[in-house]
């Protein structure tokens, strides 16, 4: 039984993990994040695999956890595609490291590791490995110089940026 217990806690936790050379953003703003992001860029999974206008949409709930609202347009099926989630935070509001679940009580971490500190423009966000990362702006398009900066961090981070998906936002 403990070794169950051990397997269901390392199953667990593993979830929510942090990659290595990955450090949440600190003097994180909920407040200043919430409202709706487009996806720019991202790698290939198959909850968004062919989905093209995609966006995040974050707002305050009334238990105090963050409702996520992920919508995307399948081209190939003529349809829109939501998933609505709720986020929690790991350790401090202050600190840019959640957990969000779109699947009851399974969830995956949701780490801010750079995030526009002017503005709130634009973010990089992974989960819990390196297969997971988004670039995302409150703008449908990014100017390259930006992107470009946004995608050597992430490659300097340990993430294969050679298999991005720039995501079309038309």
């Amino acid at each position: 039984m403990k070794k169950i217990a051990l397997l269901l806690l390392l199953f667990f936790t593993g979830c929510t993990g942090i990659p290595a050379n990955v450090t949440p953003v600190d003097n994180f703003r909920l407040d200043q994040y919430l409202g709706k992001w487009y996806e720019i860029a991202r790698l290939d999974h198959s909850f968004e695999r062919g989905l093209s206008r995609v966006t995040a949409e974050y707002s305050l709930r009334e238990d105090g956890a963050v409702r996520v609202l992920n919508r995307g347009f399948s081209a190939s099926e003529n349809l829109w595609k939501e998933a609505e989630g709720k986020a929690y935070f790991m350790h401090t509001p202050e600190q840019g490291y959640l957990k969000v679940s779109f699947f009851g009580p399974f969830y995956g971490s949701y780490i801010i590791f750079e995030l526009d500190p002017a503005g709130y423009q634009y973010a990089l966000v992974c989960g819990p490995d390196h297969s997971y990362l988004w670039i995302l702006a409150r703008t449908p398009q990014i100017d390259r110089t930006l992107l470009d900066s946004l995608v050597a961090k992430a490659t300097a981070s340990g993430f294969d940026t050679n298999k991005l998906i720039f995501v079309s936002q038309e």
